[in-house]
């Protein structure tokens, strides 16, 4: 239910209940009571008439009141004591008695939209603190961020990004005609729904209705796309707003949503779609996307590691139009490792094989997200200088038909998500059957992403590896929110596949002594273009 302010201003919103505290309804013949949302002289107002009685009416201000739900047809409005009032030890409130479940939902949702034009912060009460109308997302994403991430998804370019990935799409699609089963007569709500492009999927797959709720302006193009399939707009509903603030009339039997970023967590939507699991969906509705998992795998790049290094060379110039750039080199190669590089990885790169941490949509709870700590293990199956960890991830819908995986890993068709590798600016060597450790700590911030912290060790091996010895260590923070998109960047790999494997290890053997042979001096060469660096390795 949407109001506008500007619509708020104009109209009125009245509901039957069948008792409030002081003004019952004892039966059917009984005179009717009207709560009323209004304005009155610029305020906005809950107001409670008796039509036998208009002078008995009762008025809540909503700036400083609040509704608490205590049954499924029961609820309390509570309002701060008024100035005058301050001297008295209790506030205001008043029992309302619906006369169904569904009134009582719609009223609430009321409630909401109408609080919304008067932005309140959470006030004590004598008899308790009552929470503020501050979302918990606003109470965890700062508002700058949230600002350029609504305004980005806004835009029909972006979306339209999206919708051109046919592996994402495609998959989608599929996923839910498959598993038809699972929409028809379905009441489903799409979790940022963007374009309502999955919305428009459920309801072809014979959904009984579809709730689209979406934050970013994006909601006033998918009400006009849902206008134009009118066989199927007709049982959707666009909900311009966030999931933690908005009310639904009913619960839902599935969400669908696209709440997958970077490593699977960038941008934090993953917490949104489970707050919506635990607001809408039904005991054991189903969820598609159902499991989300993290690969893992350290890598070997000679050629991305040197184009990373050899950006901070720019600030070894001790004669920059006379100035001397070198006191921010260290600080450049730093800032240039800590950049997490997107792209699409030839899957040969990598020096063993992959670990997983799975992430359970149905079960984890929301701050399970918040930290997330990976630890990690492999065996080379080669003799190279590692370089750090690559990363990719795949969701399973887990449909009652059909299981369908979307994947995003290296060697599979491309997505607008790439793969990820964090790189290390420090490697370290490792042999055949030698075994490498680590951890990746992942911790949230309030700009919708995530503070890598990346450990990987080499474990002694040969006589003796039992005792578990680190005969190296390298560690890296990388901040997921500015990764370095290496998209359009060439990526050359002449060799035939079935000559790669010996040929790679013996290219890489050469670059570990070229490199031990001339130390620090490979870093003094003057500034390359990064592809005539590529060939001059």
């Amino acid at each position: 239910m949407e109001v506008s302010a500007r619509q708020n201003k104009q109209k009125e919103q009245d509901f039957l209940v069948a008792s409030i505290s002081q003004l019952s309804i004892s039966n059917s013949t009984s005179p009717r009571v009207v709560a009323k949302f209004h304005y009155d002289s610029g305020v906005a107002e809950l107001r409670f008439d008796p039509e036998s009685d208009p002078k008995a009416s009762v008025h809540f201000d909503l700036h400083t009141s609040r509704l608490f739900k205590l049954s499924q047809s029961e609820s309390v409005c509570i309002s701060e004591a008024s100035e005058t009032d301050k001297e008295k030890s209790y506030s205001r409130g008043i029992s309302i008695q619906f006369r169904n479940e569904e009134e009582s939902r719609n009223f609430h949702c009321a409630f909401e939209q109408w609080k919304k034009e008067v932005v309140v912060q959470g006030s004590d009460f004598p008899n308790g603190t009552a929470s503020s109308s501050q979302s918990k997302f606003d109470d965890k994403i700062e508002a700058s961020s949230a600002k350029m991430y609504f305004h980005y998804y806004g835009q029909l370019l972006h979306q339209q990004n999206m919708m051109q990935d046919y592996v994402r799409t495609g998959t989608y699609y599929a996923a839910v005609m498959e598993n038809r089963v699972d929409f028809v007569g379905r009441v489903v709500v799409d979790v940022g729904a963007g374009s309502g492009i999955l919305s428009l999927f459920a309801a072809q797959a014979g959904a009984r209705h579809v709730y689209a709720v979406e934050a970013s302006e994006m909601a006033e193009y998918a009400r006009k796309l849902i206008d134009g399939n009118p066989s199927l707009g007709e049982r959707i509903t666009v909900i311009k707003g966030k999931v933690e603030e908005v009310e639904l009339r009913e619960k839902a039997d599935i969400l669908i949503s696209e709440p997958m970023g970077t490593l699977l967590v960038n941008e934090r939507m993953l917490e949104s779609y489970i707050i919506a699991r635990d607001r809408f969906l039904v005991p054991n509705g189903k969820m598609f996307p159902t499991i989300g998992r993290i690969h893992m795998a350290p890598f070997s790049d000679e050629y991305l590691y040197m184009e990373i290094a050899n950006k901070a060379l720019f600030w070894q110039q001790q004669n920059y139009y006379g100035v001397n750039l070198a006191p921010l080199q260290s600080t450049a190669f730093q800032g240039y490792f800590s950049q997490p590089v997107v792209d699409a990885f030839d899957p040969r790169l990598l020096v063993a094989p992959a670990v997983s941490h799975v992430i359970d949509f149905t079960s984890t709870k929301e701050e399970d997200l918040y930290e997330i700590y990976i630890p990690l293990k492999f065996v080379s199956t080669v003799g190279t200088r590692v370089h750090g960890l690559a990363c990719w991830f795949d969701v399973l819908f887990d449909g009652s038909t059909v299981q369908r995986w979307l994947t995003t890993g290296p060697g599979a068709p491309t997505t607008h998500w790439y793969q990820l590798r964090c790189v290390l600016a420090q490697p370290i060597y490792v042999m055949p059957g030698q075994e490498i450790v680590g951890r990746l700590h992942m911790v949230s911030h309030k700009a919708q992403s995530y503070t890598l912290h990346l450990t990987l060790s080499a474990k002694m091996w040969g006589p003796g590896a039992e005792q578990g010895g680190i005969l190296q260590t390298s560690s890296g923070k990388l901040d997921l929110k500015e990764p370095y998109y290496r998209l359009s960047q060439p990526q050359a790999y002449p060799l035939p596949q079935d000559q790669q494997s010996n040929q790679l290890l013996q290219t890489q053997d050469i670059q570990i002594q070229a490199q031990d042979e001339e130390g620090s001096d490979l870093m003094q060469q003057t500034l390359q273009d990064s592809g005539a660096e590529l060939h001059s390795l």
